[in-house]
């Protein structure tokens, strides 16, 4: 997304919503829901593209090519390392909101994530999904046939 860097394109209660409702839909499982909080042709990219789509790219665009990755991804759960435990925190600076799905829970470790999104009002414009070290393996499929993203038994 290119924008002018000073120029706030989203309030602080867009961000609050946005916060608030990815999570709430993705816990759902309601992949409509959850595409009515982006822009029609907004850009999703993660390293999860290629694994779940087996295709070349991480980047998706519009809601025709999101919301099959939103549906293979909800068809995969329940998922033992996704536990969607958040701190409650998140940094927001009138554009960008981020914040982490971190690797320690109270429930035990999860995947470690970072969510990025520039918003556009109360829509995701670009999102960027990064992974962390504990999750990173589950990328590659000799490993993620395995019980540990890590890689070993322990």
């Amino acid at each position: 997304m290119t924008t002018d860097p000073i120029t706030p394109t989203a309030t602080p209660d867009d961000a609050a919503f946005i916060y608030r409702e990815w999570d709430q839909r993705t816990r759902a499982l309601d992949i409509e829901a959850l595409l009515e909080l982006y822009l029609p042709n907004a850009v999703l990219e993660s390293p999860l593209i290629p694994r779940i789509l087996d295709q070349e790219g991480g980047v998706l665009t519009g809601h025709e090519q999101i919301r099959p990755f939103f549906q293979r991804g909800t068809d995969r759960r329940p998922n033992e390392f996704v536990r969607w435990y958040r701190s409650g925190r998140y940094l927001f600076d009138g554009q960008t909101l981020i914040w982490e799905y971190p690797r320690q829970t109270p429930a035990g470790d999860q995947v470690d994530l970072a969510e990025v999104m520039d918003l556009q009002g109360p829509q995701i414009a670009y999102h960027r999904i990064y992974w962390g070290w504990f999750g990173t393996p589950l990328l590659t499929p000799a490993r993620s046939s395995r019980g540990d993203p890590r890689g070993d038994d322990g």
